[in-house]
């Protein structure tokens, strides 16, 4: 949750909670926790066979048993590493750490998009009336609808609209949460390249090239300009939890058909609230510009030929096309078919109050093709309150014991409570609880462009008050939450 304050009061500012670093018992994760556990029982068991001064001989491995659990290295201990370390290694020996398309032998599912990794099941579907299609994920149980939105220039606005557009999307948010049927929102922002075919092809059809003068100028500018520029796009994905709307979808005639028919709810519901926010929904997205959408993320530069073929104007592509033809994963970043993305973690937002286009900076810099994913997921009202209890209870305690100690109180703790208590008295007030996680993914055509890229995106994160976290032995799997508009679990 974050907290804002009234127009009345001044220009609107933005403050996000503390993000706590508190674990599951006595401060630690369940990774530290058995490696505690199985430390001790390792302990017991040479005690038992050989005694204190078998024991004493293993100090070594007993040093380095609580080390994996109490060092930390890059905000993790060493024991949380693990895992991901494990996985990334068994996932090399088996050879899965490099993605190719193969062409089908046998018979392909209809419109499965054939994605790397855990979105190899994913499908896109079209609305029995025709009028959208979504993805749908069979393993989650999800049906996710993708809209193109576009806005006015958020910094150019002034402060009262400003103001009125950030309260509208918290309006818009708790709408559908409160539904109860909604899994997740991404709102998904990215760069990419330009092409010039847009441009040209309004230049040939409304222009007058013969014009003196003006003609030959337009033409060399249009030149000139078209492929430099770096156009933004945005779209927001919304996953229906069709496990939770069960009851409805059988209402409505089960199956995909009652499915689309609650998804269609959902979306009207959001066509209509987002404009309160200053959004203009431009249109829910087809099967086959879903697969489009899918397709430049992993190769930017399809979008020039995506554009060639349209002919309504909106890029288009086959479903069983959208994938990359290769992907390569590496330690910090991963390879597909055009060029190379690192994908970073936003691991702080800005802890004191500031404006609500803080971003600004980071998603205007200059050169940098980049996609910027949020992800909210909706939760509970009683599962949220459940949560406020236990971080308050585990504050307190930890303050007890330290006085119980003697040992100085922890400013970081005050602050804490502070933010739960606030998260509370918003709860009691009726205002919906989401969980937001920030995804940025970088994208340039060459390991040095992508270097070079990364240091201006870092160093652009530090005037916005946000703390990146490069992701290590995760790439693809981040890359794919990150960059593509499905909504995926994060």
């Amino acid at each position: 949750m974050l907290s804002e304050t009234s127009p009345s009061d001044g220009p609107a500012t933005v403050k996000f909670p503390h993000r706590t670093r508190r674990g599951v018992l006595m401060g630690l994760s369940v990774a530290q926790l058995l490696g505690v556990a199985i430390t001790g029982l390792l302990l017991l068991a040479v005690l038992l066979t050989s005694g204190v001064l078998g024991a004493l001989k293993l100090i070594p491995v007993w040093v380095l048993l609580l080390a994996a659990v109490f060092v930390r290295h890059r905000g993790r201990s060493l024991a949380d590493w693990t895992p991901i370390a494990l996985r990334y290694v068994l996932r090399r020996a088996k050879g899965q750490l490099v993605w190719l398309a193969r062409p089908a032998t046998r018979p392909r599912r209809a419109g499965l998009l054939h994605l790397p990794g855990t979105a190899a099941s994913l499908r896109v579907v079209t609305a029995p009336t025709g009028h959208f299609g979504a993805v749908h994920d069979p393993h989650a149980g999800t049906l996710t609808a993708v809209v193109r939105v576009s806005a006015r220039a958020f910094a150019l606005l002034d402060p009262a609209t400003q103001s009125a557009n950030v309260t509208g999307w918290g309006r818009t948010l708790a709408a559908l949460a409160r539904t109860g049927h909604v899994a997740r929102v991404q709102v998904l922002e990215r760069t990419v390249p330009e092409s010039g075919d847009a441009l040209n092809r309004y230049w040939h059809e409304h222009g007058i090239p013969d014009t003196p003068l003006a003609g030959p100028v337009y033409r060399d500018l249009l030149d000139a300009a078209g492929p430099a520029a770096a156009p933004h796009e945005a779209y927001v994905a919304l996953a229906l939890d069709m496990r939770a709307a069960r009851r409805l979808i059988n209402q409505a005639g089960g199956g995909l058909t009652g499915t689309f028919s609650v998804l269609g709810q959902l979306t009207a519901t959001f066509d209509q609230a987002a404009r309160n926010a200053g959004l203009t929904p431009r249109g829910w997205l087809a099967a086959r510009e879903i697969a489009a959408v899918v397709r430049t993320a992993y190769d930017p530069h399809a979008s020039a030929a995506l554009d060639q073929w349209s002919a309504t104007g909106r890029p288009q592509a086959d479903p069983a096309a959208a994938g990359p033809v290769v992907l390569v994963e590496k330690g910090d970043r991963v390879q597909t078919d055009s060029a190379h993305h690192a994908t970073y973690w936003i691991e702080n937002w800005p802890r004191t109050e500031t404006s609500p286009g803080f971003l600004h900076q980071m998603l205007f810099t200059t050169g940098v093709h980049r996609t910027l994913s949020l992800t909210y997921a909706p939760k509970g009202l009683d599962s949220a309150l459940k949560d406020v209890q236990r971080k308050k209870a585990s504050v307190i305690a930890d303050a007890s014991e330290r006085a119980r100690k003697g040992q100085v109180d922890s400013e970081e703790d005050a602050v804490e409570y502070a933010d739960v208590k606030e998260r509370e008295r918003q709860l009691l007030a009726g205002h919906a609880d989401v969980a937001l996680t920030g995804l940025l993914t970088v994208s340039a055509t060459s390991e040095d462009e992508l270097n070079s890229a990364c240091a201006a995106i870092e160093t652009a994160a530090v005037s916005t008050m946000t703390d990146l976290r490069r992701l290590t032995w995760q790439q693809a799997e981040a890359f794919t939450r990150a960059a593509l508009p499905l909504a995926l679990a994060v």
